[in-house]
């Protein structure tokens, strides 16, 4: 049973119940009955729905701005061990350290220039860039350390590769929309329902009471954009950014 299926029954069934409980109450009501005694109830249901549909908004909002603080943290992380590779490949022969040097600067002026507009507008990672980080593994590991301080050098130089591929599998993750559609579908539908509950309230034409109806409006359609807008991580406006690589590697155009 599709997660679309089970939503529907269940707004149906709510539905469902508080109208029979509604018509049946209304059936044992007497002519005796005076409703002016009864409070309006309208107003408080239109505050309720309001202070509910805030609590969503403001737990999408917050659910979405971890999603890019997590992904800008996993590529300051990548671009940080990246460069303690560089740092520590300095025990190592010339011709060796060069080349993990040469093969770092490689995979990050790829990550830079290329794999970042592809992840902006496909939401995954390059090929080209698992090669090349395959082969920033493949130096460091295929050397066999010929001196004691090479040797302890090995195994950090070994963990700070496995954190930088660590690092790239969770910008390869974090790339795409995280916001599920049943959560679209759901502050989708209750802005139409709260911004709809405003006409329950005779609203009449005065310049202040149509200004806060806009207002409230435009404040509804903002902090949806803000949700769309962090909801990809990597692919839209306000977004996470390369920066970590630029300023590890200064060499490294943009």
């Amino acid at each position: 049973m599709s997660e679309w299926l089970v939503l529907s029954i269940a707004m149906a069934s709510a539905c469902a119940v508080v109208l029979i409980i509604v018509v049946l109450n209304n059936r044992r009501v007497g002519d005796d009955d005076d409703p002016s005694e009864t409070p309006d109830v309208i107003e408080y249901m239109t505050m309720m729905i309001g202070v509910v549909y805030a609590i969503v908004l403001g737990l999408a909002i917050a659910g979405v701005w971890e999603g890019r603080s997590a992904a800008q943290e996993s590529v300051r992380i990548e671009a940080q061990a990246l460069h303690e590779v560089q740092a520590r490949a300095s025990v190592y022969p010339a011709e060796v350290r060069d080349r993990i040097r040469a093969d770092v600067d490689a995979y990050v002026r790829h990550v830079v220039d290329d794999e970042w507009k592809v992840m902006s507008e496909r939401n995954t990672l390059t090929e080209r860039g698992t090669e090349l980080l395959a082969k920033v593994r493949a130096d460091v590991t295929d050397y066999e350390p010929k001196t004691d301080h090479e040797g302890q050098a090995y195994q950090p130089l070994v963990d700070q590769v496995a954190a930088a591929d660590d690092a790239r599998s969770s910008r390869g993750q974090n790339a795409g929309a995280t916001m599920p559609g049943v959560v679209w579908f759901g502050l989708i539908i209750g802005a139409l329902v709260t911004v709809g509950l405003i006409f329950t309230l005779q609203i009449r034409r005065t310049f202040r009471e149509l200004l806060l109806a806009g207002l409230f409006s435009a404040l509804i359609a903002f902090l949806l954009f803000l949700i769309w807008d962090f909801d990809a991580p990597f692919g839209r406006g306000i977004s996470a950014t390369a920066e970590p690589f630029l300023d590890t590697f200064p060499g490294i155009s943009g």
